[in-house]
């Protein structure tokens, strides 16, 4: 299946994870890629490992370098019909919200939201002249719950709402958009701490988290013309996280303690 021959598609943050994937599966459906990160080594150590990807440095921060990102791609490829924003930045939240640091969260809101404002704000001409351009979004589970890190998770909701309000303005011109929300998704950024991936797991309805390819697989959909009239969405990956309570629904379907008399 071959749903995107001859697209142009620009990736944010593809040198690795989720990005990576996202690049290596519409590359395989026959898209010209352009894998950009803020780091030029590992977007272009993706890009060589992908099929008739090409690769640029774009830092989504500053408005030039995403102005120049998205030129390159249509000018490299002739259109630019596909957009997927997924650079983001997470900070650690402090122990006492009250000793959270300005800068903390001025750089995970820029980064994570308006970044992604700035790539769909260059590139939303390029895709309205496609004819069939699409912008996906990866948010997170973050941004419907609360998992923790208040910067990012409050940055992933804004990116949820700017889907809904950007997709009212878009769908007249041609270009549909959409977010999809994952769960944990184990990738580079859990070298170390895979044992919390390994206690994460079982709360879970599904059992595991997720793997980057999971994302991907759901992105080529809403990218593609067998999503054409879907538009506005939230759609989570994330194994049933957002739907069930493992934990509690077990710790309340536990037996009874018999009381000793």
């Amino acid at each position: 299946m071959r749903r995107f021959e001859n697209h142009g598609v620009l990736i944010t943050g593809a040198g690795r994870g989720i990005g990576e994937a996202v690049a290596r599966r519409l590359a395989a459906e026959g898209a010209r890629v352009l894998v950009t990160d803020v780091d030029g080594e590992r977007a272009s150590r993706a890009a060589e490992s992908i099929d008739g990807a090409a690769s640029l440095v774009c830092d989504v921060g500053d408005r030039a370098s995403v102005d120049a990102a998205v030129a390159y791609a249509v000018e490299r490829f002739g259109s630019l019909d596909v957009l997927v924003n997924n650079a983001y930045s997470c900070s650690p939240d402090a122990p006492l919200f009250e000793d959270e640091p300005d800068d903390h969260w001025a750089r995970d809101l820029d980064l994570t939201l308006t970044g992604a404002f700035r790539c769909a704000r260059a590139a939303l001409p390029h895709l309205v002249a496609s004819g069939r351009g699409a912008i996906v979004s990866i948010g997170s589970v973050n941004g419907e719950q609360d998992f923790g890190n208040h910067a990012y998770s409050a940055a992933k909701a804004g990116l949820a709402s700017l889907t809904r309000t950007l997709s009212g303005h878009a769908a007249p011109r041609g270009v549909r958009v959409n977010l999809v929300a994952p769960g944990t998704i184990h990738t580079e950024t859990w070298r170390g701490r895979e044992a919390n991936l390994e206690r994460a797991a079982p709360h879970y309805p599904a059992g595991r988290v997720g793997l980057p390819d999971d994302v991907a697989s759901a992105v080529a959909f809403l990218a593609s013309s067998d999503a054409g009239w879907i538009t506005g969405v939230t759609l989570p990956v994330d194994g049933g996280i957002l739907t069930a309570n493992v934990g509690l629904r077990d710790a309340l379907a536990a037996p009874p303690v018999s009381a000793e008399r």
